[in-house]
């Protein structure tokens, strides 16, 4: 028998909870995303303290609870790389044997060259940038001359800007399409991003039209084989997009949090059965990269005060999973994402509480418990659905 009906998987995007043996070849030595936030900055975050965040280590301000009322543990990263298709992927059963390229000094004239060929626009940038910053020092420049505003960053992202009245948006989908076509073989980023934003000097800031082009996964990941099993899959935030589509049956795209945690409550009510799957990006995107602190800790505190709403939408054979892909530490001076374990919590009126799921090997397991529950299996991961289920 299936021993849950429906599974709740939220990704907390980038909330990390602290440095993995290896962080120092990235450059993320002393990385801890919600262990320094809770040193710089108080939190006040009972809900998830109670299902046990304060017991996976010690956090500053948080007291582990004395009888947790979910399980709770952490997952090891086990493929090279820290940005979101790394660790959405990993989740979903397929580990990297290599990590995607990065182009920290910006990429090679002969790729600039082709793609402004292609898109018959020059272009500007071409560096690794915080995006409100590169927006703020090359958009007044990109008004005049009409030309986007290609970066990156440590991540293996090719991101491109454009001012909504400048490049309308089906322009801006046209020319990010041509370079996800452009960046194949040996030079396939995870992502190519759409940036759009709108305003005027001074005052430029990003609108919530954001699209991702993603490399597609292979064949037999999570998703696919729930869609075979005809298992429904709903997705919230961009996991859409990560995964491009593949598996997903309904979808909603979300301008914030906020929005996201009203769309999972829709969502299951929406959905009797099968997996809603779930990213909340603002902790990455709006406060990861920009170091900032208080926002980034509002943001988590936000989400605990949804925790009891959100377990209260919970049916009788209902299991939530929390967790996250990666870290992005804003105490530290880089703004990129850091080479961190990541939370795992899980709760729900069937589930076991109390249980010290441990340092799980990889984020796989969290994805093949998933696929064990439904009576499937993936390449990759460790089921610990017999641990939590009653």
């Amino acid at each position: 028998m299936t021993p849950f009906h429906r599974i709740v998987w939220i990704v907390l995007d980038s909330v990390g909870i602290g440095e993995m043996p290896d962080a120092a070849a990235y450059g993320d030595a002393g990385s801890d995303t919600l262990g320094n936030i809770a040193r710089q900055r108080a939190l006040h975050l009972p809900n998830l303290s109670a299902l046990g965040l304060a017991n996976i280590k010690p956090l500053t301000g948080l007291a582990p609870a004395a009888r947790p009322q979910g399980s709770f543990g952490k997952c090891t990263l086990a493929s090279p790389g820290k940005d979101t298709t790394t660790g959405h992927w990993e989740m979903v059963g397929i580990h990297l044997d290599r990590p995607f390229p990065v182009y920290p000094d910006g990429f090679p004239e002969d790729i600039m060259r082709e793609f402004e060929s292609r898109i018959g626009r020059g272009t500007l940038g071409n560096v690794a940038a915080s995006g409100t910053a590169i927006i703020a020092q090359l958009g007044e420049e990109h008004m005049r001359t009409g030309s986007p505003i290609v970066y990156t960053s440590a991540d293996s992202v090719f991101q491109i800007a454009a001012h909504e009245e400048v490049i309308p948006l089906w322009e801006l989908h046209r020319i990010c399409e041509i370079a996800r076509d452009l960046l194949r073989g040996p030079r396939e980023v995870g992502r190519v991003i759409a940036r759009p934003f709108e305003g005027q000097p001074g005052a430029f800031q990003r609108t919530a039209n954001r699209k991702d082009y993603a490399v597609p996964p292979p064949p037999g990941m999570l998703l696919d084989k729930l869609d075979d099993a005809g298992i429904p899959v709903h997705s919230v935030g961009k996991i859409f997009d990560v995964f491009l589509g593949r598996g997903i049956r309904e979808f909603e795209k979300t301008k914030s949090n906020a929005d996201g945690m009203r769309k999972t409550l829709e969502a299951l009510k929406e959905t009797p059965r099968g997996l809603i799957y779930v990213n909340l990006v603002d902790f990455d995107q709006l406060f990861g990269h920009r170091n900032d602190v208080e926002g980034y800790a509002k943001a988590l505190e936000e989400a605990d005060r949804w925790v009891p709403e959100l377990r209260a939408a919970l049916a009788p054979r209902d299991l939530l999973i929390l967790t996250a892909d990666h870290g992005c530490d804003p105490t530290t001076p880089s703004t990129d994402h850091s080479r961190e374990y990541v939370p795992l919590l899980v709760a729900g009126p069937g589930v076991r509480r109390g249980v010290h799921l441990g340092t799980r090997g990889t984020l796989a397991d969290i994805g093949q418990t998933v696929a064990h529950n439904f009576g499937l299996s993936i390449a990759k991961g460790e089921s610990f659905l017999h641990a939590i289920a009653l």
